[in-house]
């Protein structure tokens, strides 16, 4: 296989706001036809799962208005242009819960809709988390609370934690949560 098996042919940006931009790439797929494919452009974002001094986790009960649903959520959020992913994480942490932590561990990388978007994903584990004041945007309708750590897998595992890059980064940090390595 050759290690771009698409031609592109050209290439046109169709809508930019700061957060995103839609292309649209005219390609010669390998059997020489032709076609559009439209790509979501987006930076990465941070995926942190929350863990206090106690041993608990945190989850948000976030409003999502794009699907007219509450969902259970890890803090979460997109790294800004000259931003690091470590700290976009520790701004998501603070903004979302109020929380501050001791360390963070990255724990992997993900593409978030690799069909369509441009997107990296980084999961953190976010060590001695103290909790504080949120500094919420107006657009985050989100409660916060504590679960045991063997819950919060169990939600993740069984669809309650519906959100899909938040259920694979606790289960990404599930080895860090249930070993002594932590404790």
């Amino acid at each position: 296989m050759s290690q771009n098996p698409y031609r592109k042919l050209s290439s046109r940006r169709i809508w930019q706001t700061d957060w995103m931009s839609l292309r649209e790439d005219k390609i010669q797929l390998p059997d020489g036809s032709q076609g559009i494919y439209t790509v979501i452009e987006r930076p990465g974002a941070v995926w942190i799962v929350p863990l206090l001094s106690d041993g608990r986790l945190v989850l948000i009960w976030n409003y999502r208005y794009t699907v007219d649903k509450w969902l259970w959520e890890v803090p979460a959020g997109s790294i800004a242009p000259g931003t690091t992913p470590e700290e976009a994480a520790r701004r998501e942490l603070s903004e979302e819960i109020g929380g501050t932590a001791s360390s963070f561990k990255q724990i992997a990388t993900f593409h978030t809709w690799p069909g369509q978007c441009t997107e990296i994903g980084y999961v953190f584990l976010a060590h001695g988390v103290t909790l504080g004041e949120p500094h919420r945007e107006p657009t985050e309708i989100m409660e916060q609370q504590l679960f045991p750590i063997n819950k919060v897998l169990e939600m993740a595992r069984h669809g309650d934690v519906a959100d899909g890059p938040s259920a694979l980064a606790i289960l990404m940090c599930e080895t860090y949560l249930t070993g002594s390595s932590i404790r």
